[in-house]
């Protein structure tokens, strides 16, 4: 079977005052020049470096990224004569450049700056190398531009498996996410889960204002990390596996043997999925580990039911040869 969820967000552009705000300390960026550009938008979420622009090509330029001037960049412009340093900068400047950035601490002359700022681009620099920026830069940008989504619910660390718990109001979620701390899992967050695609994986974490806290019914709010250790608290962590909680006389067919998977489509990934049926008396905290661990076994290869079927045909034919005989 497999159920479909909300696809989430996606934003298309990220402004450059935006950028800064949120990077520019990470990425060590300092202004050069004039203060300028900052509502530019920078279009995809990765860096370019302009050595074929410099060189007068321009077929397949990404001028909508992040532009960064490394040491070759900067090495062949200082071979060109000040003539044509500045036609091919100029050329440069009027592809409408989100911003530029100078990489291992290098400054650009004051021309050249003066230059891009008449065309509204800022300009900045960093004592990082190339690459790392790079690699910096386009991680910062993946995070943002990755599509976001929220399900309400509770998301734990179970031995390395990120289970998120689903169920309607009084299905004893969070009675059940106690008895998980208490056998050694970690909160990643309750309530709400905010997710977000980011390559290959579906990321969660919980809003920051609710972030170590849970509300339990009878109890009201508790500060997990005072209470169960520092240690119970996962900042983000993968999602691996959901867990729907459905009060057992509202389930139309258990499935007995687990042979037909499931799945939840999130964020454009397939993530395994079982319904557990609640009932009195019955420990859900205890069936929610199971589950979760049987998950990281097929993760592993190992799956029990297939195993167990493979078995049960193999002796079925063993014993319809002997009939035969």
């Amino acid at each position: 079977m497999e159920t479909n969820f909300e696809e989430g967000r996606r934003i298309s552009e990220l402004s450059v005052a935006e950028f800064l705000d949120r990077f520019g300390k990470r990425l060590s960026l300092e202004r050069q020049g004039a203060a300028v550009g900052l509502d530019r938008a920078i279009g995809e979420p990765t860096v370019n470096r302009p050595g074929l622009a410099l060189a007068g090509f321009f077929t397949y330029f990404a001028r909508h990224r992040v532009q960064v001037l490394g040491n070759s960049e900067m090495s062949y412009m200082r071979s060109l004569s000040p003539r044509q340093r500045e036609e091919r900068f100029g050329e440069l400047c009027r592809r409408n450049l989100p911003m530029l950035v100078i990489s291992r601490g290098a400054s650009l002359e004051p021309r050249l700056v003066d230059m891009a700022n008449e065309k509204g681009i800022g300009v900045f620099r960093t004592p990082m190398i190339s690459m790392q920026f790079i690699n910096e830069a386009t991680l910062a940008l993946e995070w943002e531009f990755a599509p976001t989504t929220s399900m309400h619910g509770c998301m734990v660390d179970v031995q390395g498996i990120g289970v998120m718990i689903l169920g309607r109001s009084g299905t004893g979620k969070s009675e059940t996410v106690v008895g998980l701390l208490d056998r050694g899992a970690s909160l990643v967050a309750d309530d709400l889960v905010r997710l977000r695609a980011v390559g290959t994986e579906v990321l969660g974490r919980s809003p920051e204002l609710a972030r170590a806290h849970m509300e339990v019914r009878g109890l009201g709010l508790i500060n997990v990390a005072a209470i169960f250790g520092i240690a119970k608290i996962r900042l983000e962590k993968r999602l691996d596996f959901i867990v729907r909680m459905t009060p057992q006389h509202e389930m139309k067919e258990i499935e007995r043997l687990g042979v037909k998977g499931s799945v939840l489509r999130v964020l454009g990934h397939d993530i395994p999925y079982v319904e557990l049926p609640v009932a009195p008396g019955r420990d859900m905290a205890r069936m929610v580990e199971v589950a979760a661990l049987d998950q990281k076994l097929r993760g592993m290869g190992y799956d029990t039911a297939e195993e167990f079927n493979r078995i049960l045909i193999e002796l079925m034919e063993s014993q319809g040869d002997q009939r035969n005989r």
